[in-house]
């Protein structure tokens, strides 16, 4: 099945990373780099615009048509409606692509071994929101995340719009979709520490739980947590210190400043 991916950088990092089969691309019309040279006038009323002289293209923009045309992908200049019904916020670029391609937990095992790094893993637990985890998704692959293991149900995936939220990141990130429970058994299994993020009281404070070596690092649902039987998985729950009025953070939040504790650790150990 066939999606649209818009957005400048999410459709550059799609385009980089090449994980995915790209049909054809879409840039308005006008777009900075892309005016008519064949003076003014009114457009045509169809919705791809004809071939005419362009000016070179600049930016982020010139580097996407720099990869469609080394990609051999067609680039097709559209009036900014043809992209409109496609996504908000598009940038005047969209890019039609096959689906997102999952991988498996074997693959990012084997990734943080080629890397000769510990394991560094991220497990969301029925995260739902697109935005919460396309923000987590970015934190995670700059963060040196090796992967992102997802349940089967009551989850968000990676959709175009989770794809835009990341900037792209997405792109670059391992992620598995399995069954919660067996995925961090076998973690265990392969000598990962898994550490629950909890706010309730019987979390370790952040400061005394251990993030360094062969990490997974559980995020639960936005509003009600981690479930039971995952919770009770986790080798130790942490919570992040609270110093101001508000009692709780977003699970994005949480989850980002989480694991740039981790990074930390994980640098302070090297």
């Amino acid at each position: 099945m066939r999606e649209w991916i818009t957005g400048k950088n999410p459709v550059y990092e799609v385009l980089r990373a090449g994980r995915r089969k790209s049909y054809r691309l879409r840039v308005v019309e006008g777009s900075a780099g892309t005016v008519h040279l064949a003076g003014k006038g009114h457009l045509p009323s169809k919705e791809q615009l004809p071939d005419k002289e362009q000016l070179p293209a600049k930016g982020r923009l010139g580097e996407i048509l720099e990869l469609a045309s080394k990609k051999k992908i067609p680039v097709e200049r559209v009036r900014r409606e043809a992209i409109d019904s496609l996504g908000s916020n598009h940038q005047g670029a969209a890019l039609e692509v096959d689906e997102y391609p999952y991988s498996n937990l074997v693959d990012i095992l084997e990734l943080a071994g080629a890397r000769q790094e510990d394991p560094f893993v991220l497990v969301l637990d029925t995260l739902q929101d697109p935005q919460n985890f396309g923000t987590l998704l970015r934190t995670a692959e700059a963060a040196g995340v090796h992967g992102v293991i997802l349940p089967f149900r009551r989850t968000a995936t990676v959709t175009p719009a989770v794809v835009h939220a990341s900037s792209g990141a997405s792109e670059h990130m391992l992620i598995v979709q399995v069954n919660l429970a067996q995925a961090i058994e076998r973690l265990k299994e392969e000598g990962l520490w898994v550490v629950g993020l909890e706010g309730g009281p019987q979390a370790q404070e952040a400061a005394h739980v251990r993030l360094d070596g062969s990490l997974a690092l559980v995020v639960g649902n936005e509003a009600e947590g981690m479930r039971q039987l995952v919770r009770e998985s986790c080798d130790a729950l942490m919570r992040l210190p609270m110093r101001g009025k508000v009692d709780s953070l977003n699970a994005a939040v949480a989850g980002s400043i989480a694991l740039y504790l981790a990074w930390q650790a994980r640098q302070w150990k090297r």
